[in-house]
């Protein structure tokens, strides 16, 4: 009844049954699946030239994947309804059980250990694995449900939503989902947090810079101001500029010289008179000593 003969996205939970014959493990005896992987691994140690230290490495060097079409048939005996289990390798999560697992050490002679060292790379050995998914085993499939001819079969989504045949039910399954949810928004949350942190100290610091910048601007426009309202004034009465004259008060004899930058531009009052710490009014560089002046 469901439009085109699908639903976009269901839930099936059934047991796993043979649609023809079924696969044989390697090694364990009347030990029957419909989905066989063998992998060999490599274990090594590796030398980090950063930290100094050997750490564990390990590396897929062979992997093969066996299938054999398989259906989703109810638990309760003598139901008729079947699904047909489509792409099974394609899952987001896909839950075969271990039947078999060796670790084949490496053999080492003490030339081979020398080597080793010097290579940096020490060979521990090597894991043999057989997971199969069992005949039997209650699954949980999650994806596209179709309906093709009389057969109806579970594939992944066409509209990219993850596709599951998980071996826990569907109220794990989706509890599972729920907690990595949640998980993401509290790290969201968390670096939204710390992002609107920085984002707030480095919009102060930055306001900080601009309030100061436009202080010292300010002083140094009224000091300007000053400066030619004082000369407006020394010309209207008729005198002359007096020279070698404080850049402060413009009235005083420079009678100082700041170090360490050098600057001889004030005298002796208003170098007192200047706010602590003492900063030269020319180049805005700390005051460390201050060495008295004397014209001859």
């Amino acid at each position: 009844e469901a439009p085109g003969r699908c639903v976009p996205y269901a839930v099936i939970e059934g047991v796993v049954r043979s649609v023809k014959e079924t696969l044989s493990s390697q090694f364990v005896e009347n030990c029957k699946g419909v989905i066989q992987r063998l992998t060999l691994q490599e274990h090594k140690m590796v030398w980090n030239r950063t930290t100094h230290l050997w750490n564990d490495y390990e590396k897929i060097i062979h992997q093969r994947t066996n299938t054999t079409p398989f259906d989703l048939v109810p638990l309760e005996e003598g139901a008729g309804v079947t699904v047909r289990v489509m792409k099974p390798l394609d899952a987001a999560e896909l839950s075969l059980e271990t039947v078999y697992e060796k670790f084949h050490p490496s053999v080492q002679s003490f030339t081979d250990v020398i080597g080793h060292y010097i290579s940096g790379e020490r060979p521990k050995g090597i894991q043999e694995t057989e997971q199969m998914l069992k005949v039997g085993t209650a699954l949980t499939g999650v994806g596209e449900l179709v309906l093709d001819n009389t057969t109806i079969k579970l594939q992944p989504p066409k509209q990219g939503l993850p596709y599951y045949l998980s071996g826990v039910d569907f109220d794990s399954l989706l509890q599972k989902q729920e907690s990595n949810v949640r998980f993401w928004k509290i790290l969201t949350v968390v670096f939204g947090f710390a992002t609107c942190a920085v984002l707030f100290f480095i919009l102060r610091k930055q306001y900080r810079h601009h309030r100061d910048r436009r202080h010292l601007k300010q002083m140094q426009d009224e000091f300007r101001q000053a400066q030619e309202r004082l000369m407006r004034e020394m010309k209207a009465e008729g005198g002359e500029t007096l020279k070698n004259a404080c850049v402060i008060c413009l009235s005083n004899t420079k009678s100082c010289v700041f170090l360490e930058c050098g600057h001889v531009c004030s005298c002796s009052e208003c170098y007192r008179a200047l706010p602590e710490p003492k900063w030269c009014p020319i180049c805005r560089q700390a005051i460390s000593r201050v060495v008295p002046l004397y014209n001859s």
